[in-house]
């Protein structure tokens, strides 16, 4: 892992994924809580329906011992027999539509639910939570991970009621005409369930590994497709999709194994439970008692009928099953997304009286290996600027960060006007500050409502104010539907467009403090100099924290912060940082070569000579 990497990491859980490798179904449980009445609902509606299902079979078998044993009340017996098949039937219809209608209503809330609960609490957990989290795994909890639970509410819990009423019913019934031939009809089914209990115990463990692995496809997907023209562009393309590629064959490595492990009791599992094996079953124990004189001819017939449909609810228990299992493993992750400790909310919140900024004895760690920030302690006047300059790694985004409330220091205190960050409420927070970062995030949305993110209500005449000051006024309106045009759709811009739309955002926001991740690090000459127009309208009379790569361009700066190490070596101005001669006037020596050093061929080197 780079400098850069380690410094702008944030606190994370350590992967439990071994520890907890059969999933629970506790948190699921909870999970379910606000529609857990209506299931039970659905679940008595559908046993009912299912031990209907199980009567028109009975019908059909004593209609053929009455048509084969005819007698003086026979035909009074087939329209009795008859009648009742289809008022079962028509009973086992009325069941599924009310039980399947409320399930499917009930998934339809719940995913609402958990959803908005989901953005809500996102909303809410620190900012710094999102660096070490890519967007396609954010993506499979929220999305993903709660339609992994449909199926489990829509459909699995009535599946198994069937899976488990139709066989219990059918046996019961069984067993009132003659055990020794139910023996036969469950000789199958134990068979199955020990083949398949086999297949579950071999495949559990592994849930939470392949959910794992499918997160990381899901996020190396996301990111070589955001990042595919600098990829291209560069050549790269191998190596680009390099980490989709790798992460695929770990999810192979994972499921090929197993799969092919469990291949052979998958097929010996499905044919001991085919219908056409109890049926063998049945007819040759049936002929054999008969025609030993132990059983009547005519008994074996509810047999054949009912017994082929004993076995074939053990299959759909085994597919859900494995429904099941994800949906434990999708909901711990929903959970686990719930669970993350949020910003604490003042509850009486305090307003800065001024756009003092200033840190007191900072302390900040991202993990207990490493100390990141340590007794850090710096003021930043109103109206004054700021450089915070340092190698890659020594601190500087960290303290950038923490300012905005990425994260809260281990110990010390970030005070804005003299009040306490944490007794701030987070909407004044943002207020009072607003930051520029390198890493520019446009959301798929109007290019209009990207750069009033911070101000919704904002006019068109505002937003188009804030467009012309950040020098991208023209280029929005070269676009196929101006401000209206969508991100990603019909707004393709290149990084220091992206760049100047969100100091356009800034500008809007008009707060009082402002953090710049100096802007130009990797923009062309041209973009460079607009968006250098755009910063100058954008940091006038604020209190301005600039993180600088290029030293030339904080030479003015009112006070220059070096870090090193993750505290404060020097302070002061350009003129007198150099006189010191310590880490800033080395870092400006290198910045000296680094800007006055150009290649030359080795033709050109030889024609001087």
């Amino acid at each position: 892992m780079s400098a850069v990497e380690t410094e702008t990491r944030a606190p994370a859980r350590k992967r439990e994924t071994k520890a907890q490798a059969v999933p629970r179904f506790g948190p699921l449980w909870r999970l379910l809580q606000p529609i857990r009445g209506r299931l039970i609902i659905a679940c008595v509606i559908g046993a009912v329906g299912a031990s209907a299902s199980v009567v028109p079979f009975i019908a059909v078998a004593n209609l053929a011992e009455s048509l084969l044993s005819p007698a003086a009340d026979s035909a009074g017996a087939i329209w009795t027999w008859g009648l009742v098949a289809v008022g079962a039937l028509l009973l086992r219809f009325v069941c599924v539509f009310i039980a399947g209608g409320i399930t499917h209503y009930s998934d339809t809330g719940f995913q609402l639910l958990i959803r908005r609960r989901m953005a809500t609490w996102l909303g809410r957990v620190p900012l710094g939570w999102f660096t070490v989290r890519t967007s396609g795994s954010v993506k499979k909890s929220v999305s993903d991970d709660v339609m992994s639970m449909h199926h489990l509410i829509a459909h699995t819990a009535l599946e198994v009621i069937d899976g488990l009423i139709i066989p219990l019913v059918t046996m019961v019934y069984l067993f009132s005409i003659d055990w020794r031939m139910s023996m036969f009809v469950t000789l199958p089914l134990m068979v199955g369930v020990v083949l398949y209990g086999a297949q579950v115990a071999k495949l559990r463990p592994r849930i939470a590994e392949y959910a794992e692995a499918m997160s990381d496809i899901n996020g190396s997907a996301v990111e070589f497709v955001q990042g595919i023209s600098v990829v291209k562009t560069f050549g790269q393309t191998g190596k680009g999709y390099r980490r989709f590629l790798d992460a695929a064959a770990h999810f192979l490595d994972l499921t090929g194994p197993k799969t092919r492990g469990t291949m052979k009791a998958s097929a010996l599992a499905e044919t001991v439970l085919a219908p056409l094996t109890s049926l063998v079953i049945i007819v040759a124990a049936g002929a054999g008692l008969a025609a030993s004189g132990a059983l009547d001819p005519v008994t074996v017939i509810p047999f054949v009928l009912l017994g082929i449909g004993v076995t074939a609810p053990l299959t759909t228990l085994w597919l859900t099953a494995t429904a099941t299992t994800e949906a434990a493993e999708a909901a711990e992750r929903v959970l686990d997304i719930l669970s993350t400790p949020a910003l604490e909310v003042p509850e009486a919140p305090k307003t800065p009286t001024d756009s003092t900024v200033a840190l007191e004895q900072v302390t900040f760690s991202y993990d207990a290996d490493r100390t990141a920030l340590e007794d850090v302690s710096l003021r930043l006047e109103p109206g004054t600027t700021t450089a915070l300059v340092g190698r890659s790694g020594s601190g500087k985004t960290t303290i950038a960060k923490l300012i905005p409330r990425f994260w809260d220091p281990a110990s010390g205190r970030i005070t804005i006007g003299d009040v306490d960050i944490r007794e701030i409420a987070p909407t004044e927070l943002y207020r009072q500050v607003s930051f520029v970062f390198q890493d520019v995030q446009l959301l798929s949305t109007t290019v209009r409502d990207n750069i009033r993110l911070a101000r919704p209500d904002a006019s068109a005449a505002d937003v188009e104010n804030a467009a012309r000051a950040a020098q991208i006024h023209d280029r929005i309106l070269e676009l196929p539907r101006g401000f209206d045009s969508v991100v990603g759709d019909d707004a393709l811009f290149s990084g220091g467009e992206a760049q100047r739309v969100s100091i356009a955002r800034a500008i809007l926001a008009d707060t009082p403090v402002l953090i710049l991740d100096e802007a130009t690090a990797f923009a062309d000459p041209e973009s460079e100099a607009l968006i250098q127009d755009a910063l100058s309208a954008l940091t006038a009379g604020r209190t301005l924290l600039v993180i600088a790569h290029r030293l030339s361009t904080v030479q003015g700066a009112d006070q220059i912060v070096v870090v090193d190490d993750g505290q404060i070596v020097e302070r002061g101005r350009h003129d007198a940082l150099l006189s010191e001669e310590g880490l800033y006037a080395t870092l400006w020596a290198s910045h000296e070569r680094a800007s006055t050093w150009h290649p030359t061929t080795r033709q050109e080197t030889e024609v001087t000579r």
